[in-house]
């Protein structure tokens, strides 16, 4: 491993990092991740302007905003004598880079609002995790853009912070986090940020491409029974290279069609109408599938873990 740390530790480490976060949430203030992104924008003002280097200074914001603070982290686990403290330090940074109780506190609102048929506040909840224009949706319109955000921000949040802590630790899990940040500000296709902003989600893609599709079949594993597992196998398969990004594709289609509804479709953004490719199969989603795609997110959490300590446990059988 590159961290160095032995893969029980590891195992330990996660398991104590994830109770942590599911214990404690985020904090309420001086939140790394809320500086970072202070940070990102303040450099993005600086640096994105005009002209022909606008790629290449997009590169050196990317830069700037995220290997010093990843060579930061790498020091100060290094530079720590004692093994509690340092095991403290790797806990600390996994725990500050996961969203695994964020995601539940921010759906599961949304759900208890629609289950009251309160369609103004569930627009209003809506509206706080998703860019899309929710002023006017509807139940189903709702629901999708709250299933579709657990199940992506599954892999974003929790998985792949959880795979790169596991290749290099708490310095791993806060490399990625800060890229996944960044490509979240930067990487959208307009004017202003897509020549800017196209480092920052090309980084993204390739630092999710594994853990994206290790997501993908954890949702086809944990799909209800052996026809739930067949329609999530096919819906990945089959409609993941339709969507434009290569590893939401696979996470979203083969969630949705472990949760065995209709996902994707049409959306307003910045008032206009996208059409997307229809994701998973089945009827359409409604207010109660977005407690069902929370308990798959929280279901694959379990796996991992569950995974990462009988690894441990086999390899110190192996060694003993």
């Amino acid at each position: 491993m590159l961290s160095g740390l032995s893969f029980s530790t590891i195992a330990l480490l996660m398991v104590a990092a994830v109770l942590l976060d599911l214990w404690w949430g985020e904090v309420r203030r001086w939140h790394p991740l809320v500086g970072f992104g202070n940070l990102a924008m303040a450099l993005e003002r600086r640096l994105n302007r005009e002209g022909r280097l606008r790629f290449a200074r997009g590169v050196l914001a990317w830069t700037l905003a995220v290997l010093p603070l990843t060579a930061l982290a790498a020091l100060l686990v290094w530079t720590l004598a004692a093994p509690a403290a340092q095991a403290a330090a790797h806990v600390l940074m996994l725990y500050f880079a996961l969203g695994l109780r964020s995601l539940r506190d921010h759906n599961l609102p949304i759900a208890d609002a629609l289950g009251r048929n309160d369609l103004q506040d569930a627009r209003r909840l809506t509206s706080y995790i998703v860019s899309r224009d929710t002023t006017s949706a509807s139940e189903i319109e709702l629901t999708k853009a709250s299933a579709e955000s657990l199940l992506e921000n599954g892999n974003d949040a929790v998985f792949g912070t959880l795979f790169w802590f596991i290749v290099a630790g708490g310095p791993g899990a806060v490399l990625f986090r800060m890229a996944n940040t960044l490509d979240a500000m930067w990487g959208y296709r307009t004017p202003r940020l897509r020549q800017f902003g196209c480092a920052a989600a090309r980084i993204d893609d390739a630092l999710n491409y594994l853990p994206a599709r290790l997501t993908a079949l954890s949702y086809v594993l944990l799909a209800p029974g052996l026809q739930g597992k067949r329609r999530a196998w096919q819906c990945w398969r089959a409609q993941a290279p339709g969507w434009d990004s290569p590893n939401a594709g696979p996470v979203m289609s083969s969630g949705a069609g472990a949760l065995g509804v209709q996902l994707g479709g049409a959306a307003v953004y910045d008032g206009e109408l996208e059409h997307r490719p229809t994701l998973g199969a089945g009827p359409q989603a409604t207010g109660t599938d977005i407690n069902r795609a929370w308990r798959l997110v929280a279901r694959t959490t379990a796996l991992w873990l569950a995974l990462a300590c009988a690894a441990a446990a086999l390899m110190e059988y192996i060694h003993a």
